[in-house]
């Protein structure tokens, strides 16, 4: 009788474990890279769009409220000019720059050199100086910083103007009070009256919204009696913008409204990554002669904020503004690109750290304060 031996054991050999490990890394080693560009991807995605996003944001913000520089009512505040006397400010000045007819000032921010501007290392200075209500905010270093001063385009027609010895009793709709108050501005501290002839601005010394009265130590005698629907009550709006640290302790876009009292209420954040703002101004070819001539309505020369004559005058030539924004993403996206030097007219920036991996991007576009242009 024949006995059968049990079968030997095979298994895997050394060779082949490592050939089927080398395989397994191999493997191992392409999923990494593509998760690692496809995480890549989505990180520059982001960050384009973010900074997309957020440019596009301020820039449509600003311009909104440069295009409404030199509203004062039916006519602007150049035509108020040319009649001695038109214009008048009740507002105490107290160093906030409220001081109308001034509607737009702009503070040039201190290049590194005449073509560069590293965001670390830039002075903190502005020419011409920064008032002391507005470095008060603490704007940063490198980016310009403007000023607008407007009456709103949407006002409530005056009903009565009641004048009794050296104050005045202004009633409009009460309906119409919401005109008073949007933006978020629950209850107005400046106004302005105005008709085709005349402009009084000033701080209310008593508001009822649900009599729809306002009253203000001042006579306001000339705009009595009044054409039915011509004198009209507006929001003063008196606001800065300029370059803050935001929430996220990131650099960002801010805004602040002039208090009466000559200071500024605490800026708000408006959109993160906004490193730097830039203006180039843009003046009337009768700039030099502003005291004297009227304004022509058409601008024959940009120039830097510097180079602006600081007086009303000469802020009262400016017809455009070249508005730029320096935006960077929110978070890292990286990328090649987000290291590279950005410009904004012609002024070449470093970031405050190049080795951050931040998208960025630079974008301009030039604005026409169109209640100061030919025509109006």
């Amino acid at each position: 009788m024949r006995l059968s031996l049990p079968h030997r054991a095979r298994g895997v050999s050394l060779i082949e474990l490592m050939i089927a490990l080398a395989i397994g890394a191999f493997l191992m080693l392409g999923l990494v890279r593509v998760f690692s560009a496809s995480r890549t991807a989505y990180q520059l995605s982001e960050g384009v769009s973010r900074v997309q996003e957020n440019g596009r944001f301020a820039m449509d913000f600003i311009q909104r409220d440069l295009r409404m520089v030199g509203h004062m009512g039916c006519v602007n505040d150049q035509s108020h000019m040319q009649n001695a006397g038109a214009l008048a400010n009740h507002v105490p000045a107290g160093g906030s720059g409220v001081n109308l007819p001034t509607g737009i000032q702009a503070y040039e921010a201190t290049k590194t050199s005449a073509s560069t501007m590293n965001l670390g290392t830039a002075a903190s200075t502005w020419t011409p100086a920064l008032p002391p209500a507005v470095a008060a905010l603490g704007p940063l270093p490198g980016s310009d910083v403007l000023q607008l001063r407007f009456l709103l385009s949407e006002g409530a027609p005056v009903s009565t103007i009641a004048v009794a010895g050296g104050s005045s009793t202004i009633t409009i709709p009460a309906a119409r009070w919401e005109a008073l108050t949007q933006g978020g501005v629950a209850a107005p501290t400046l106004l302005g009256l105005a008709d085709c002839s005349f402009v009084d601005l000033f701080v209310p010394g008593a508001i009822n919204p649900a009599a729809g009265t306002v009253t203000v130590a001042t006579p306001l005698d000339r705009y009595t009696p009044q054409p039915a629907g011509q004198t009209m009550l507006h929001r003063l709006e008196s606001v800065i913008y300029y370059v803050g640290r935001g929430a996220s302790g990131q650099r960002a876009l801010m805004r602040a409204r002039a208090n009466p009292n000559g200071s500024y209420q605490a800026g708000e954040e408006l959109v993160e990554g906004i490193e730097s703002l830039q203006l180039e101004i843009g003046l009337d070819r009768n700039a030099a002669d502003m005291a004297t001539k009227p304004p022509s309505g058409y601008v024959g020369s940009f120039v830097r904020p510097s180079a602006v004559a600081d007086t009303e005058p000469g802020w009262r030539a400016v017809g455009a503004v070249r508005l730029g924004v320096l935006v960077s993403s929110p978070d890292r996206a990286a990328s090649e690109q987000a290291t590279e030097g950005r410009s904004l007219f012609g002024v070449r920036f470093t970031p405050a750290d190049p080795a951050d991996n931040r998208y960025r991007y630079g974008y301009e576009s030039t604005v026409a304060l169109r209640n100061r242009l030919y025509g109006n």
